[in-house]
């Protein structure tokens, strides 16, 4: 009986949550929504003391999973359509990796960039103040995408996500819904 019981929740677990992907997927069809995307996996957390923005051998990289997990997440923008406007990434290298790998094309946009550590507290209010003006100013049809950090998403969404998730919000930074992928 257990294990029927357990079945059973399992499957309407999985059923849900495949509903749940579907109604984010369509409003990712509708356009206009604000496409956050935490980096595919890079081993490890936070930065290392040598951090240097401008040198990729300095920070946590994407390994060989998360360089796949980056795939996966722009195979499910271009196997259901999904128009984008713009691509926009923090200028940390696992942002900028995943967002290369994800769709190609990219910018880099500070305001993305992490506030995680000590050395990068200070930045937080300004980076989320230019975010918002960023938006406010932003008259897409389509979806755009930002490539960047769980604290950046955590601020931004009051949510918090995993390597390579997506989470899908409206113009007023209303979480629509999350899909998550797998490294």
């Amino acid at each position: 009986m257990k294990k029927v019981l357990l079945s059973f929740v399992l499957l309407i677990a999985f059923i849900s949550n495949a509903f749940s992907n579907t109604e984010v997927i369509n409003a990712l069809k509708e356009g206009g929504k604000l496409v956050f995307i935490r980096h595919a996996y890079a081993p490890g957390g936070g930065d290392p003391e040598n951090f240097n923005v401008n040198d990729c051998s300095t920070q946590r990289n994407l390994n060989s999973a998360g360089i796949e997990q980056a795939k996966q997440i722009g195979k499910i923008f271009t196997d259901n359509n999904i128009p984008i406007a713009q691509v926009l990434s923090s200028e940390w290298c696992r942002c900028k990796d995943t967002a290369k790998n994800a769709f190609g094309e990219f910018k880099t946009f500070n305001a993305l960039n992490s506030f995680f550590s000590s050395k990068f507290a200070k930045n937080r209010d300004q980076q989320m103040k230019d975010l918002k003006s960023f938006v406010k100013r932003w008259n897409g049809k389509e979806n755009i995408i930002f490539v960047t950090h769980y604290v950046v998403i955590g601020e931004a969404l009051n949510t918090n996500v995993s390597s390579g998730e997506i989470a899908i919000a409206d113009k007023s930074f209303n979480l629509i819904g999350t899909i998550e992928t797998k490294y």
